[in-house]
């Protein structure tokens, strides 16, 4: 995604080039303490085409910032590696060739020491931008980079999320099910919150970024819609209301199912959510599930996550309820007293969501599991890409995705808002996404 410019580029780019070489070393390490236990070969996997390996989550951050800063910056600086370029875009057409996608397990090399060898290069070229090279630009120029260093941050932040989940999908996979995070302890259960509503009346509502911070242009043009009166329900569905629906053959009730929904289910043989596992031997209904800390017991109490906007879509029918559009969503969020530093997140250390506490309002719209919405990911009304290379990041994507909204447990909190729109396949389930049910009010 890309990052429109905010006003606080009116600042001088001195004072703005310091907060954010803070901001870039503080992510730049944050990025690091992710893979602390990693062995050389988990870097290396990839586990399915949607996911990448470890180094190359840490290559292509570095490259975000060689490519888009520091070689418009200093026309005389010196890639690391003249290949890397090729081997590290990811979907940038106008930034030049790419390695297959699907194929990025494939390379043993550059090996894993390489990568970090990697980092270190554009980190000490990047120290030097920070140190003298706005000072020697006019003001507009450093403006500009430094809005690109602001989008590569935001960028980084994003990986470490894909970063997480990315590994845990391939460790789920290893019959030795090894651990992500060992020091880790699983919080105990709280008990289930009730699930209550919220009521909205109908408005027209100001939709998208409306501020003076970092967003992406996806969030843009502010504009209105009518949102219907429609009550949002407290908190997410919990693994034990899921089960209910799992123990009412939800898996096996076509008339539940969107078309393609069906299809996938029939396909993939879904019949659980994403890392959930019954013992041969066990008794119905006793789950297992793989988290970052290994196999455990599901806890009834917890969020449903790892579910398909499909299984969204399909649980809400059989409750008789509805997926809230991205435009209830948002507006919901913004007339609660919901803010990021509530909600639940990969500062937490927990890397796994947690049950929702009782507040009397709406609980952790922010944190815990992405929340499907039933609008697809496409442009607001006016909506035009940026220019260049980094114009590819959003707009190109606008088919054929599905709104999520309000982050999870291995998002960063500095990461979110209320106007974030991230976007997945329907049938998409690696990510931590989860469902919280709506119910528009008929006139």
């Amino acid at each position: 995604m890309i990052a429109t410019p905010s006003t606080s580029q009116t600042s001088p780019s001195t004072s703005r080039a310091a907060f954010l070489k803070g901001r870039y070393d503080e992510i730049r390490r944050a990025t690091a303490r992710l893979c602390v236990g990693l062995e050389a070969e988990d870097y290396v996997i990839q586990s399915m085409p949607d996911c990448s390996p470890a180094k190359w989550h840490l290559a292509h951050t570095t490259w975000f910032f060689e490519t888009f800063i520091l070689k418009e910056a200093d026309p005389g600086y010196q890639p690391f590696h003249p290949q890397f370029a090729y081997l590290f875009n990811s979907y940038y057409v106008q930034a030049g060739e790419r390695w297959q996608r699907s194929q990025r397990g494939l390379l043993s090399r550059p090996t894993v020491r390489e990568i970090y060898e990697y980092r270190d290069h554009v980190d000490r070229a990047m120290e030097e931008f920070f140190e003298s090279g706005i000072s020697a630009r006019m003001e507009e120029d450093s403006a500009r980079l430094l809005t690109r260093v602001e989008i590569g941050l935001q960028h980084e932040q994003q990986h470490q999320e894909l970063l997480v989940t990315d590994l845990k999908n391939l460790f789920s996979l290893n019959p030795l099910r090894p651990a992500l995070k060992m020091d880790i302890t699983a919080a105990p259960s709280q008990g289930v919150a009730v699930l209550g509503w919220v009521k909205f009346d109908e408005a027209v509502r100001k939709i998208g970024y409306d501020g003076d911070g970092f967003f992406y242009d996806n969030e843009k043009p502010l504009h209105h819609e009518l949102v219907p009166a429609f009550e949002l329900a407290t908190r997410t569905i919990t693994c034990g209301e899921y089960m209910e629906f799992m123990e009412d053959a939800g898996y096996s009730r076509p008339e539940l199912w969107l078309s393609l929904g069906w299809a996938a289910v029939e396909e993939n043989g879904w019949t659980a959510p994403l890392y959930w596992e019954q013992e041969p031997d066990g008794e119905p209904g006793q789950w297992q599930m793989f988290t970052a800390t290994g196999m455990r017991a599901v806890d009834p109490s917890e969020p449903v996550t790892h579910i398909s906007f499909f299984e969204a879509d399909a649980y809400a029918r059989w409750r008789g309820c509805d997926l809230p559009t991205e435009a209830m969503w948002e507006s919901a969020c913004l007339q609660s007293e919901n803010t990021p530093e509530s909600g639940h997140f990969v500062e937490d250390g927990d890397l796994h969501p947690v049950a929702a506490v009782a507040t009397g309002g709406l609980d952790q719209m922010f944190g815990n599991v992405w929340e499907w919405t039933a609008s697809p990911y496409v442009a607001y009304p006016g909506h035009r890409a940026p220019s260049g290379a980094l114009g590819e990041y959003n707009g190109k994507f606008m088919c054929n995705q599905m709104v999520l909204r309000g982050g999870s447990c291995v998002t960063p909190r500095s990461h979110i808002r209320a106007t974030y729109r991230n976007f997945f396949p329907p049938e998409s389930r690696w990510q931590f996404s989860g469902i919280r049910l709506a119910k528009v009010i008929s006139l």
